[in-house]
């Protein structure tokens, strides 16, 4: 049977996904889908860099509003819900783009990662949620490091959701979740893809960090945390886990001084960035568009992008809308 055209545009924050996007949809008849995991939630618009209607050019967007920030949202439910997307934008006779920085996301839809043996919640994860809460984060990660020491050295001490996922995944299954996922990464695509990553020299994309985190902040970012405070929004949510809105609550909630918030916003989304890149490198079949070497000319990004597309047969001239 053949397979179906996917196109993933990727690449850290702030390299400038979004406006190569809606050029790439525009040029091919496609549909955008987003492997964002805030965008999903409605109210969150600044600190997610959220795209605003007015400047979707028509292009239809996906993925984006679904959620309120009290739902819990991961790689399981991103799969489903873009699947559904998926079929969609085929129905219609256009090509999905799916445009995020969320690595793991983008390989759960591009290789079709089967989740089934760890979706259904169980009496272990209560269990491991309560030791969490009695015994903190770095109680489990030890745990995990003495059954899967592979996961342990990529997941930080802190990141309690990963780590219980995990231990879960080892004690239904009897095997590490690092053997899983290696295992499902070696998976051939379920589509005829395309998987562009952009990057820039880190100094130029240290400098769009910077700038996005004080343009955010200009734009109200206090204003809007506020607001999701106001409405029963809390630290302990997924939602507010995200970078630039767990800084600012801590700021409203007086533990830290709005210069340190902005301060830890800039640096640990120079650090995501970082492992968003680390995360590319090891994907297969990623082809990887510097945008020095284009001297930042989206139109010759575009033009570079095109052709490789049609060497797949992803699309052609006669295609252009």
């Amino acid at each position: 049977m053949d397979k179906k055209p996917l196109v993933v545009l990727t690449g850290p924050t702030a390299v400038g996904k979004t406006r190569l996007s809606l050029e790439l949809a525009g040029k091919i008849g496609g549909e955008i889908i987003s492997a964002d995991s805030m965008q999903v939630y409605r109210h969150m618009d600044i600190g997610s860099a959220k795209i605003h209607p007015e400047e979707m050019r028509g292009i239809r967007h996906h993925m984006i509003d679904i959620l309120e920030p009290s739902e819990d949202f991961n790689v399981v439910i991103f799969q489903r819900k873009c699947q559904e997307c998926l079929k969609d934008v085929y129905r219609r006779g256009h090509i999905p783009i799916i445009t995020g920085g969320t690595g793991f996301y983008i390989q759960a839809v591009l290789n079709d990662i089967d989740f089934t043996q760890n979706e259904e919640e169980s009496e272990y994860r209560k269990y491991l949620e309560s030791l969490a809460n009695e015994k903190g984060a770095e109680g489990l990660h030890q745990m995990l490091n003495e059954v899967d020491p592979v996961s342990a050295g990529k997941i930080h001490p802190n990141n309690r959701k990963r780590i219980i996922r995990a231990l879960e995944f080892y004690h239904m299954t009897g095997s590490p979740i690092s053997d899983h996922n290696e295992t499902e990464r070696q998976k051939n695509s379920a589509y005829r893809s395309c998987y562009f990553v952009l990057t820039a020299h880190r100094e130029t994309l240290y400098r769009s960090i910077d700038e996005r985190v004080d343009e955010m902040i200009a734009k109200g970012l206090v204003a809007e945390v506020k607001k999701l405070k106001d409405i029963g929004c809390h630290s302990s949510q997924v939602a507010m886990q995200g970078l630039g809105y767990k800084e600012i609550l801590s700021y409203l909630e007086g533990e830290i001084s709005l210069e340190r918030a902005v301060y830890l916003i800039k640096r640990d989304t120079r650090h995501f960035a970082k492992r968003q890149l680390t995360w590319f490198r090891r994907e297969k079949n990623v082809i990887w568009i510097d945008k020095s070497l284009f001297v930042y000319n989206d139109s010759e990004i575009l033009s570079f992008m095109l052709g490789r597309l049609k060497d797949k047969g992803i699309w052609k001239e006669t295609d252009d809308v």
